[in-house]
């Protein structure tokens, strides 16, 4: 049996040492410290207990640790797959908390179960399904969805919405409802945290700190705004000041939704777009961490790692998780030689949960919220609408669409909306792709574009190249066009395509050839094949029609040019 194959952690665990020990200790301390507050503010985000985001933080990162490929991944609770799984459960479960609880299980329980059925299939393509334009709109539209519906909780106030705008209205209407005691501490923790952001690290080192004490300093911003708002609650005695209340100290026992076979099929749709929004993220996060490390990742692997971490979290009551990219940025920056890092981070979250959390009672959910603003609005990438724009109005469409739907209709229509546009953009251009009407550029053998170029024509001959490969989308498409410009050019007697750029045939396309053959024909006109790839003509040959063309397919375009010119002479 190749254990490389199935598990990850076969790649390196046989070589590890002593200063991988060393280097992933120091990077599981920095990542614990962002972690906890982080994992706390995720799962009130998804509509769960606080403590439920610290049991999706532990057991995620000792399953990815086995079956992942990425050396420098950390897996767990994250802004969009929590949103996504607030969403979808909220509309199973229309107020019922026992079974919303059960809903967001179940969620993680099934992307987990899709993603491994994906990978034993060795399906990691399907990252390619969801463009950067789509995934960009998407987490900027969720971001801005986030940071609105945390507002509510910033301010003491109660403002959820199915939509942005019917959040934005209800938190409108309940301005006169803000409790200003919560709004204090909640605008305090947001000044801080982004101060900390933006200039935290310039001063840390004004100040002498380098390395890990750097790190750690720098890292613990929110647990400073967390201690200092635990400390207000308590010294001011604000009733009125929501807090996360009594978190559980014991470890949660093994858990599986007690779920009727309809519920689980109602849930499957949006346990899907998690699964593969989380992949996707997962995905490009590794891959730009191993490029810097001169490493790969496997996608296949990483769809066995990450629906293994999603089980894991489901076994141990917790929700949807995934690969996030601030923790994971901080766990290769801080020094990760290795997913043993996301053990011994796990084991610090461990601690956390059994001798920490009796300090959180007072800890304010205006506090969380101001955290997951600062994160979320950090996602948002402010340049890609303008560089869209600017380079392809067909993706600047999609990106437009997705973050349109998420905030008309929500997080799963958005997603589904720009995947849907990008296949039917997609198949436009297949069905009418780029061709020209090509000459040779004189004193050479190259033929380009007449439009561009200054190159010869050939009296009689038409040379005309398509730049796509020939499916049913195009197939008519090409038998329209082909004898448009064959009637168009008066006195032409051959025309020559040029299939350097057509790297398939598919069964229409190869008719439609044949009835292009056929009617050029009728017209007087023969048709010449050029620069025909290997396997392209090894497809032809298994046709009836070979037989009739093969004396007219030349090697080169220069070649087939002569053979036309003479045959005509």
């Amino acid at each position: 049996m190749n254990l490389q194959k199935w598990f990850g952690c076969a790649h390196w665990l046989p070589q590890y040492n002593r200063e991988w020990l060393a280097s992933d200790l120091v990077a599981a301390v920095v990542v614990t410290i962002m972690l906890i507050p982080q994992s706390l503010a995720y799962a009130l985000l998804a509509g769960l207990p606080a403590e439920v985001g610290l049991y999706a933080s532990m057991a995620p990162l000792l399953a990815y640790a086995v079956f992942g490929s990425s050396r420098a991944m950390a897996v767990g609770p994250v802004a969009v797959a929590s949103l996504m799984s607030a969403a979808a459960a909220g509309q199973f479960a229309q107020g019922d908390v026992a079974l919303f609880y059960q809903a967001s299980v179940a969620l993680a329980f099934m992307g987990g179960a899709v993603l491994i059925l994906l990978g034993l299939l060795r399906a990691g393509f399907v990252a390619n399904l969801l463009s950067h334009p789509v995934v960009g709109g998407f987490v900027s539209a969720s971001a801005l969805l986030i940071a609105l519906g945390q507002l509510g909780s910033l301010l003491g106030v109660s403002a959820k919405g199915e939509t942005f705008f019917e959040t934005a209205v209800v938190l409108v209407s309940k301005i006169t409802q803000i409790d200003w005691t919560t709004t204090a501490i909640g605008l305090s923790a947001l000044l801080w945290l982004w101060a900390a952001r933006k200039w935290g690290k310039g001063v840390l080192k004004s100040l002498g700190l380098k390395g890990l004490g750097l790190e750690i300093a720098f890292r613990a911003a929110p647990v400073v705004a967390i201690v200092i708002s635990i400390l207000a609650v308590t010294v001011l005695q604000a009733s009125t000041v929501r807090t996360v209340g009594n978190i559980p100290t014991n470890l949660p026992g093994l858990f599986f939704p007690s779920l009727e076979l309809a519920s689980w099929v109602d849930l499957l749709v949006p346990a899907v777009l998690i699964a593969l929004v989380g992949f996707v993220e997962t995905v490009s996060v590794g891959h730009a961490l191993a490029a810097k490390r001169k490493q790969r990742i496997d996608p296949n692997q990483e769809l066995l790692g990450l629906g293994a971490a999603n089980i894991a979290s489901g076994v141990f009551g917790g929700y949807s998780v995934t690969g996030g990219f601030s923790r994971s940025v901080v766990n290769f920056d801080a020094g990760a030689q290795t997913p043993m890092a996301g053990v011994f981070t796990a084991g610090g979250i461990l601690l956390a949960t059994l001798f920490l959390t009796p300090l959180l009672t007072n800890l304010p959910h205006a506090t969380l919220a101001a955290t997951i603003i600062v994160a979320v609005l950090g996602l948002i990438d402010w340049h890609l609408p303008k560089m869209l724009w600017r380079y392809s109005r067909r993706d600047f469409f999609a990106y437009g669409l997705t973050v349109l739907v998420v905030l008309l209709a929500g997080v799963e229509a958005g997603i589904i909306a720009g995947v849907v546009f990008s296949i039917l953009a997609l198949l436009a251009g297949v069905s009418r792709p780029h061709l020209a009407i090509v000459g040779q550029v004189p004193g050479t053998e190259h033929f380009r574009n007449e439009k561009r170029h200054k190159v010869r024509l050939v009296d009689g001959v038409v040379s005309v190249r398509v730049d796509e490969s020939l499916y049913f989308p195009n197939a008519r498409w090409l038998e329209d066009v082909l004898l448009e410009i064959a009637a168009g050019k008066p006195g032409t007697r051959a025309l020559v395509l040029q299939c350097n750029a057509i790297n398939h045939i598919d069964a229409s396309a190869l008719e439609s050839l044949e009835k292009i053959d056929e009617n050029l024909g009728a017209m007087g006109i023969s048709l010449y094949l050029s620069e025909v790839k290997g396997p392209v003509q090894d497809q032809l040959a298994l046709s009836d029609w070979y037989k009739a063309i093969q004396s007219r397919i030349g090697l080169t375009h220069l070649d087939t040019l002569e053979m036309a010119q003479q045959a005509l002479s």
